[in-house]
């Protein structure tokens, strides 16, 4: 066990340090800071003196060098836009960002997982199709649509919820619903499947002719091994979700990490564009590495191949 923590461990490391390198020379191609954060007229030598004090003087390769020193020491840089450091600017926003993440992901949990065992029970009956019909509607439906859709309709028509921004828990509704429909569709296909598969072994035909009843079967022994599957998946999707929540919090001006980060890099603000993609990403590869540190310990021939 300790050989396939330091493994993975290392592979989350090299993951961490490969996002970097693309981040930081990627946001180069978008242009010259200095063009866009000095007003119009500056003069050449206003530009390179800008350059020189923000280090945008030297080659890539060496500002690199620079960013990645100061990012082991835990300094992200500081913001062109707000003259503040970046790595605080970003846990300002975190908190709004997780409150999305982990709503919309407990919300669809709680859908799916219910949702997903009464269709395998009921395989091929008016339940099943209805639910297998609603998660491919699930899936098919764009995010960004269904939340304009949304507050149209619930914000815009009914007025029963806010259009923006954070503040109780009305706020959060229509964009964590918005995230959670996708998700929530791909955990009930899987969790449909994965119990199809389990109902069908010979441990649970055993529990059922030792006369257990039919929620101690479905709940002590097929939902409990049906679960490794889904914890792989809900991991991976939670990290998914907490970086591709941009689109959401842009379209709801909800306070997070994403619409910040989309802003900066409209303002082209370097710092904090590589800030918040290292934050992310780092949150990402620690999600994975707790999954398949958690799938180990429920399956421990994962940890036996590798």
């Amino acid at each position: 066990m300790t050989a396939f923590i330091i493994q993975r461990a290392l592979t989350s490391v090299l993951v961490v340090f490969g996002v970097s390198v693309v981040t930081f020379f990627l946001t180069f191609l978008s242009g010259d800071p200095a063009e866009l954060m000095l007003p119009t007229g500056a003069t050449p030598e206003q530009m390179a003196q800008f350059r020189r004090e923000w280090g945008f003087d030297a080659p890539i390769y060496v500002q690199y060098g620079r960013f990645l020193g100061r990012a082991l020491q835990g300094d992200l840089g500081v913001s062109l836009r707000h003259g503040q450091p970046a790595l605080p600017l970003i846990a300002e926003r975190l908190p709004a960002t997780l409150q999305l993440t982990v709503t919309a992901m407990l919300l669809a949990i709680a859908l799916a997982v219910p949702l997903g065992v009464v269709s395998a029970t009921r395989r091929g009956g008016p339940i099943d199709l209805l639910a297998m019909g609603v998660a491919l509607a699930g899936q098919a439906v764009p995010n960004f649509w269904l939340a304009i859709m949304m507050i149209l309709l619930f914000a815009v028509a009914l007025g029963w919820l806010p259009t923006s921004g954070r503040g109780g828990w009305e706020h959060v509704v229509l964009p964590a619903v918005a995230i959670a429909i996708n998700l929530m569709a791909l955990l009930t296909r899987l969790v449909r499947s994965t119990m199809l598969e389990v109902l069908s072994e010979d441990y649970v035909r055993t529990a059922r002719a030792k006369g257990l009843g039919e929620l101690v079967v479905l709940v002590r022994h097929a939902l409990r091994n049906a679960m490794i599957p889904l914890v792989t998946v809900i991991g991976l999707q939670f990290g998914y979700i907490l970086g591709g929540a941009v689109v959401i919090e842009t379209v709801f001006t909800w306070p997070g990490v994403g619409l910040f980060t989309i802003q900066a890099i409209t303002n082209r603000d370097y710092p904090v564009v590589q800030a918040a993609v290292m934050i992310l990403a780092t949150a990402v590869v620690s999600i994975n590495l707790v999954v398949d540190l958690l799938y180990a310990y429920l399956d421990p021939r994962i940890r036996v191949r590798a």
